[in-house]
């Protein structure tokens, strides 16, 4: 039987230039042996959010947005084929126990961070509560952990009027002693976002705050060079912790908390890929996109490009600053 010209099988994908390789190829699946590089692992973690969230969906959504880049920097002259990015796959939440769910998100990362010593693990969220799981498996594998937190919002409330939530993270690595406030380095506080009690907390406690003012006065690659020269002096690895809100609501509308006067998306990458290259950093998060709230995906598809950045940055580390 011939077949016809240009039709397709159920199930097969849809026609794509051959020349034209896709970074979402580049993602593969966890085979048992050690990682190396830069891997992912999902933490669908969103009932855990102050308003409502569908984070929980986050994951997949920014895998599938990988699939709308190619693999060739024109800016390196480099094509990224031959790069893997491991995917570990998703942390199994518990459907009702949230401190289950919190636990699980520990317990699975620290195990791939102490079988994986030479992976950089990016975790996918889920809302901002993930990180606590996520910072407390790295600092106990890693050593001590210096964090620089990408953030519209201190994310110091206490955990008394609603227990660990997305705007507890950092509190309760304070509190429960895995970290002190030295360790932690905030960027993009924004006004008219955060109560001033939450503000006394962060300078009674030493951690350093630059607002958005302060990145508008000295731009923001100039303060992460003095970040992680800061956080380099008492810490032996970095972390980052990039809540998407940090950006100005046109960049990012699918984050459950936007808002106006936050950081351009020309500057986060550039950020990026500044810290891709540096050897300090070993860890990294991507939290609080809700796909459900999103414009054509625009939000996931900034946080794929972001670890595009990150990946092939990290690759040309042998060329660090």
């Amino acid at each position: 039987m011939q077949i016809i010209p240009f039709l397709r099988k159920t199930g097969e994908a849809p026609f794509t230039d051959r020349g034209i390789k896709k970074a979402g190829q580049l993602l593969k699946q966890w085979n048992g042996e050690k990682v190396r590089g830069v891997a992912i692992a999902g933490a669908p973690l969103s009932k855990t959010s102050i308003s409502h969230s569908g984070a929980h969906l986050s994951p997949q959504t920014i895998r599938s947005m990988m699939q709308s880049f190619s693999t060739y920097s024109i800016e390196h002259e480099k094509d990224m084929w031959d790069t893997v990015i491991t995917d570990f796959g998703d942390i199994e939440m518990h459907v009702t126990d949230l401190f289950e769910s919190q636990s699980r998100i520990h317990s699975v990362l620290k195990e791939i961070q102490e079988e994986h010593r030479e992976a950089v693990v990016i975790t996918l969220g889920g809302d901002h509560s993930v990180s606590a799981g996520a910072i407390q498996a790295f600092q106990e594998t890693r050593g001590r952990v210096g964090i620089i937190q990408f953030d519209a919002h201190f994310d110091l409330r206490n955990t008394e009027d609603g227990g660990p939530s997305n705007g507890t993270p950092f509190r309760q690595l304070i509190e429960k002693g895995i970290i002190t406030g030295d360790q932690l380095i905030q960027l993009g506080i924004r006004d008219f976002a955060n109560g001033k009690l939450y503000h006394e907390y962060a300078k009674d406690h030493g951690v350093t705050v630059y607002t958005m003012g302060d990145i508008k006065r000295e731009s923001l690659l100039v303060l992460l060079k003095k970040s992680v020269e800061q956080l380099k002096q008492t810490t032996d690895n970095i972390y980052i912790s990039l809540d998407m809100d940090v950006l100005d609501q046109a960049y990012a509308p699918g984050c459950p908390a936007i808002g106006p006067g936050g950081l351009d998306s020309e500057s986060l990458i550039e950020g990026i890929q500044w810290l891709g290259q540096n050897e300090s950093v070993k860890g990294m998060d991507i939290v609080e996109i809700d796909p459900t709230l999103d414009f054509r995906n625009m939000t996931s598809r900034l946080a794929a490009y972001v670890i595009m950045q990150f990946t092939l940055n990290y690759t040309n580390r042998k060329h660090s600053v």
